[in-house]
């Protein structure tokens, strides 16, 4: 099981943190290691003082595939939630500064929050599905799926031209825009069309 990042997929996220706007999907990966397992609070850790929260759609990839076409993606998952790709800003902006990989600020243990997943047959378009963060019980964050600049067939597509999608595999496909940093004693809750599929504290 393999975790697939897309970077930098709405614009006004883009804008917020000073980013210049791609002409293609930006990808990252998290290992399997960066997953935070169910019931354990998100412990802020000693590299960083600057852990931003960032709210996605996830994809579960349910069939093998290389060389999608974005016409038949739709094939190769039944399942969508919500998760967090937790960000040390701090430590990835020293990393751009330098033109590195931003691997210690994106894929370090605990990094990656995967909520409860729902079958994509009870929405009735995957694109325009609104999703939200609250932090202890106030919005920080809320997107629709209408606002990406590439929709998830589209990730999918372009994702398999580099790498052959397996069974379990999770696509984070970016954030719309209110990243902010987490402290303890936060409480992260993530909506899906107003269902709640996570509860993170944070500690």
């Amino acid at each position: 099981m393999k975790i697939i990042c897309i970077g930098r997929n709405y614009v006004n996220h883009i804008e917020e943190l000073k980013n210049e706007r791609p002409t293609e999907p930006v990808i990252f990966m998290k290992p399997d290691s960066a997953v935070l397992l169910k019931q354990h609070p998100f412990v802020i850790p000693d590299f960083s003082q600057d852990i931003h929260h960032e709210i996605e759609i996830i994809v579960k990839i349910s069939k093998v595939g290389k060389h999608i076409d974005a016409k038949f993606a739709h094939k190769y998952y039944d399942e969508i939630s919500v998760g967090i790709d937790f960000t040390a800003r701090d430590v990835q902006n020293q990393l751009k500064a330098k033109g590195l990989p931003w691997e210690k600020a994106k894929a370090f243990d605990g990094s990656a929050v995967i909520g409860e997943f729902l079958s994509k047959t009870q929405f009735n378009s995957l694109e325009n599905i609104t999703f939200e963060l609250t932090n202890n019980n106030k919005t920080v964050q809320k997107g629709n799926t209408s606002y990406m600049l590439w929709k998830i067939d589209e990730l999918i597509s372009f994702i398999s031209r580099y790498f052959t999608l397996k069974i379990g595999d999770i696509i984070f496909t970016g954030t719309p825009e209110g990243v902010a940093a987490v402290k303890p004693d936060d409480v992260l809750e993530g909506f899906l069309e107003g269902n709640k599929l996570f509860r993170i504290q944070i500690k």
